[in-house]
């Protein structure tokens, strides 16, 4: 009898998030591999994806937090992110996986309710876990330091997988829409408008160049964003930066496909998928030095390290000249980087990490 493993992919509620498409990208690739696990994924029906394998869903429903589903036919349970409301008890012998996508909010300025609520969350997830998988080394270093603020199994495994992704088949992309900075030369920056993503210091590093601004976004902290669109206003950049929401796949190709270049200077990253993206179409791409995307980005991205215009401004243009001047051989070896983080990889190291707890 093939061993059964239960997979939490609850997030795929908001489809367009990060952890969303990692859930999407382990299931496809869970689907493409040979198989001696039985899968069963729960999440919203509607939002996971068609597989050839027919795999089990049980269908998200809101009530579930309150009156959890029955699992004990299952021998593994996965919970893929940290912070899930579900399947923080599991039964006797059953192993259980939890993956630790970071731990931002020790580090984001966050008051001390919103601290002491995660931290319980975080708790309720890992406590009882046989295995905990980092997305990255700098989410596993920040976990180990900070590791006696949780109470763990006393065996537990630690290991990194990082985040797989689904690459288009091409990079040559049509638009449904007539954007008008088509044509101009612009700055692309994908994320969720944060304080953390800290995507305001975009606006101070084209206030000193004549370049667009294009910010793709899926949601909003109203007080961020009420101070980002007061400081364009200052700037006077109104007809520079175009803020994009709720774009899908196909649009965020084209829009990647035509930058002149990708910036990240996010505080707080525990992966980085749209850097990878952008290294996919191979395009320059400018990062900041903090957290996990050096790990990322390695040798052939470029880095701010500080946040001044000036500054930014310099690392901006000598960055864009060596970029122009190797374009070919920097291309290549962009989007070889980007394919090391692909979606088969990951399913492969998750297979080989439920099989050594199963065994």
């Amino acid at each position: 009898m093939p061993k059964k493993i239960l997979i939490d992919a609850e997030r795929l509620k908001y489809p367009k998030s990060g952890i969303a498409n990692v859930c999407v990208s382990l299931i496809k690739g869970l689907d493409e591999k040979e198989s001696d696990f039985d899968y069963t994924f729960y999440g919203p029906k509607k939002n996971i994806p068609q597989t050839k394998k027919n795999f089990t869903v049980i269908d998200w429903k809101f009530w579930q937090k309150k009156i959890s589903i029955n699992t004990g036919k299952f021998d593994l349970i996965h919970t893929a992110h940290q912070l899930s409301d579900y399947f923080h008890h599991i039964k006797k012998g059953q192993k259980k996986v939890v993956t630790l996508h970071d731990l931002n909010f020790l580090h984001d300025n966050s008051g001390e309710r919103k601290v002491n609520k995660s931290k319980k969350l975080v708790q309720k997830n890992i406590g009882n876990a046989d295995a905990v998988v980092c997305i990255s080394e700098f989410v596993k270093d920040d976990f180990i330091k900070n590791k006696a603020l949780f109470t763990l199994k006393a065996n537990v495994k630690l290991e990194v997988i990082y985040n797989g992704l689904i690459f288009p088949e091409t990079t040559d992309f049509n638009s449904k829409n007539s954007y008008s900075f088509i044509g101009e030369k612009y700055i692309l920056n994908i994320g969720v408008l944060f304080p953390k993503k800290n995507q305001e210091v975009l606006l101070d590093l084209i206030s000193q160049n004549d370049r667009h601004l294009v910010l793709v976004t899926s949601s909003a902290k109203s007080a961020y964003k009420e101070k980002f669109l007061e400081k364009i206003k200052t700037l006077g950049l109104e007809n520079r930066v175009h803020i994009l929401e709720n774009v899908d796949n196909n649009e965020k190709y084209y829009l990647l496909q035509h930058c002149e270049s990708y910036c990240h200077p996010s505080l707080a990253e525990g992966f980085g998928i749209p850097p990878v993206e952008a290294m996919y179409f191979g395009k320059p791409v400018f990062l900041s030095r903090l957290t996990s995307l050096p790990e990322i980005g390695g040798d052939l991205a470029f880095y701010f390290d500080d946040f001044s215009a000036e500054h930014m401004q310099q690392v901006y243009t000598s960055g864009m000249q060596l970029y122009e001047a190797q374009t070919d051989g920097l291309t290549s070896q962009l989007r070889k980087r980007a394919l090391k983080f692909g979606y088969l990889e990951m399913a492969e190291a998750y297979e080989k990490l439920y099989s050594e707890l199963l065994d």
